[in-house]
């Protein structure tokens, strides 16, 4: 019998779009969560933020910063240390926009969740 998935994690389509995105930002590069929520047209960045503490461990989570650069508060430590390893510039706690921000959409690559190409 397939296993039910709680209603709070099924991915949504909202869900899915912002995991899609969130999957394209290149290594060494940053995006802000109202970046995301801005070219997916959704109404607040706290929808972004709401969809990765639920689903981010399946997309690069530690790529998305607020708009001053800072990391997420209750993982700033993991989030600043996967951030320097790819090579992003940090200035005590926050990520220097001005270098590592990346205001790309969703590329050519593998499948999105729903099975569709990004091409």
């Amino acid at each position: 019998m397939p296993e039910e998935v709680a209603p709070e994690r099924a991915l949504t389509p909202v869900a899915m779009a912002v995991l899609d995105f969130v999957d394209t930002i290149p290594p060494g590069r940053v995006a802000t969560y109202g970046d995301v929520a801005r070219a997916l047209g959704l109404g607040s960045p706290r929808q972004v933020g709401q969809v990765l503490s639920r689903h981010g461990i399946e997309v690069p989570w530690w790529r998305v910063v607020m708009a001053d650069g800072r990391p997420a508060p209750h993982h700033a430590t993991e989030q600043l240390a996967r951030l320097r390893a790819e090579g992003v510039a940090a200035n005590g706690r926050r990520v220097d926009l001005r270098s590592a921000r990346w205001t790309g959409g969703p590329a050519a690559g593998p499948p999105d969740r729903a099975g569709q190409s990004r091409a």
